[in-house]
């Protein structure tokens, strides 16, 4: 089952995969995931469609060269981010507990490593720049996918996030400095298909069968930023996620 925005996007998909896999279902959920009320309505059709769900990779991200708001007031990096996949999550969860084991993947990055946070302005209405607002944005969903998952482990949902590689995609858009930078990095990047390893082998590997609370990297399990190890500061970052909703 897929979740995009793009109706024509969604289609290349679903042909795509039943190139590689003929015969296999494919459902698609058409949702813009920059918006909240659009991800828990998308929530509701995909528990509507599988009730019993054991497998939910969140991967929808965005790098904006500039700031902006959602319709719904949300600074749109953090949103698209952070927001949106712990509020699917969240949603799913009655879905992935019936499933008995499942497994959630959320798609990090390793610009998380070096970030600081501000639980108090997690919007970054103070002091906003495309790669701060990015690197903060996944170290919040990374801390927040930290704290809650050993609550999630006692349903028999088990929460780890990939940072996949720097991997060749279509992140940065809308020309200028930013994309051409982003363009020259991909020379020297993972192909979309390296790229994918690390998170299939989060969602699909026997030796990773009931493990949770872990930062995974193309070599194996990684330190995470110190800041992500700190119970108190992973505490006010997800009470401050939730104050957002």
């Amino acid at each position: 089952m897929l979740i995009g925005r793009d109706p024509d996007r969604l289609a290349d998909t679903v042909g795509w995969i039943a190139d590689q896999v003929p015969g296999g279902p494919i459902r698609t959920v058409l949702a813009d995931l920059s918006s909240l009320a659009q991800t828990r309505r998308a929530a509701s059709e995909v528990a509507e469609l599988a009730p019993s769900l054991d497998l939910l990779v969140n991967n929808a991200g965005v790098l904006s060269p500039r700031r902006t708001e959602t319709a719904e007031g949300h600074e749109l990096t953090l949103a698209v981010n952070h927001l949106s996949p712990f509020v699917l999550t969240e949603a799913l969860l009655p879905a992935l507990a019936t499933a008995g084991r499942a497994r959630v993947v959320t798609v990090g990055s390793s610009s998380s490593d070096m970030a600081a946070i501000d639980p108090d302005d997690l919007e970054l209405r103070r002091g906003w720049f495309m790669t701060r607002a990015y690197a903060r944005s996944k170290l919040a969903s990374l801390m927040t996918a930290l704290e809650i998952a050993p609550t999630l482990q006692v349903s028999g949902v088990f929460l780890n996030v990939v940072h996949p590689g720097l991997v060749a995609t279509s992140l940065v858009r809308g020309g200028g400095p930013a994309q051409l930078a982003w363009q020259a990095l991909g020379l020297v990047a993972f192909t979309p298909r390296q790229g994918a390893e690390t998170p299939l082998r989060a969602a699909l590997a026997p030796e990773l069968d009931g493990v949770s609370g872990r930062y995974l990297k193309p070599r194996g399990t990684a330190t995470p930023n110190r800041r992500a190890l700190d119970p108190a500061l992973r505490a006010r970052v997800l009470a401050a996620t939730r104050a957002l909703l």
